[in-house]
Formats: structure tokens, C-alpha cells, sequence
């Protein structure tokens, strides 16, 4: 029984464990790590290129128009009225490109609404 315990292990075996620890973290690096850096990019630019006007759906399904940027948000009028917003609460753009047949809707109600403002 002595003779198992002191048996000298493998050469190459610690070697070896921390190649596979080093593929492990490389892998981890570009599956996990790279792609969630990348898509923060993406996001920060979108936010900080949008513009007065432009149809906006917020984080929480809120659908609106940029009424003003200001530096640590925005205010987007909606039906109900104006509101202020941080500017990591907008999700994406409400455009004809991404939505179709809805965008377009909402494009004809909201310049409805316009008009008939503009009469009274």
C-alpha cells in the first residue's frame, strides 16, 4: 500500500493542465467575452447617433418620437405626452426597414395626428 503513495506522477501532467486551462480562457475569450464587448460598442454608438425625430422603442416596449437630446438622456414625446429618459433605455429604431407593414401604420396614425393638431 506504501508503494501507491509513493509512486513519483507522470511527467508532463501539470504541463499539460496548464495548456488546457490556457485553451480553456482563449475559448472563454472569444466566445463569451469578445462578442458581449463588441455588441456594447454597437449599442453606445447607436444611442449617441440618434437624432431629433427619429422613432425610437424603449427597453420597456414604450414606442415614441426623439423629441430633444440632452446630455444624459433623452425627451421622447409619445401620445400621452412628453418624457425623459436615460439614454441607455432606448432599444432600437422604429423603422420601416426593421418592422414593415407596422412601421408604416404607425407612420400614417402619427402623421394623422399631426394634421389634425395642425387644424385646431
Amino acid at each position: 500500500m506504501l508503494t501507491i503513495f509513493l509512486q513519483a506522477q507522470p511527467q508532463g501532467s501539470s504541463s499539460m493542465m496548464l495548456i488546457m486551462m490556457g485553451v480553456m480562457f482563449v475559448g472563454f475569450y472569444f466566445l463569451m467575452i469578445r462578442p458581449q464587448m463588441r455588441k456594447q460598442k454597437q449599442e453606445k454608438s447607436f444611442q449617441e447617433t440618434l437624432k431629433v425625430g427619429t422613432r425610437v422603442v424603449l427597453t420597456s416596449g414604450l414606442h415614441g418620437r426623439i423629441a430633444q437630446v440632452q446630455d444624459d438622456g433623452f425627451v421622447i414625446e409619445t401620445l400621452s405626452g412628453k418624457l425623459k429618459f436615460e439614454k441607455a433605455a432606448v432599444s432600437r429604431e422604429f423603422t420601416e426597414a426593421r418592422f414593415g407593414d407596422k412601421a408604416k401604420a404607425a407612420d400614417k396614425t402619427a402623421e394623422k395626428k399631426e394634421i389634425d393638431t395642425e387644424k385646431k
